[in-house]
């Protein structure tokens, strides 16, 4: 295996399948429906990893989502032992990615600068006849 891909990237990846099919399939919670696990950070000694979520609902609270998942960690760990095939599951740590919606917020700006442009363009050109 290469050096540039460590086994905590290894874990952390499982991590992240596993904990989405856990979310999909037993949690009946419906502050997790339309959640995403967007990535998972597992330290280099295989102790503690951190979830970054999202969620697509934008009328979700992001604070009652990670509430929730943090009190459920015992439970989600506990499965995660029951299908990963390690000595010691890490432990779970639970936040929110901010990075979708600065993204759409970003893009959002964009697109109306370029709206701007064209109608400042299209003023001067009208102009200029």
């Amino acid at each position: 295996m290469p050096k540039d891909y460590p086994r905590s990237r290894r874990v952390a990846e499982q991590i992240q399948r596993e904990l989405a099919e856990i979310v999909r399939l037993e949690m009946r919670d419906p502050h997790f429906s339309l959640m995403t696990i967007m990535d998972v950070e597992v330290s280099p000694d295989l102790e503690h990893a951190k979830v970054f979520v999202t969620s697509l609902n934008p009328a979700a609270a992001h604070a009652e989502l990670v509430k929730r998942l943090n009190q459920s960690a015992g439970f989600l760990r506990t499965q995660l032992a029951r299908r990963m095939k390690l000595r010691m599951v890490p432990t779970l740590a639970f936040s929110y990615d901010e990075s979708v919606e600065r993204g759409m917020s970003l893009s959002r700006l964009i697109d109306e600068a370029v709206a701007e442009d064209r109608s400042h363009h299209a003023e001067d050109k009208g102009e200029g006849d």
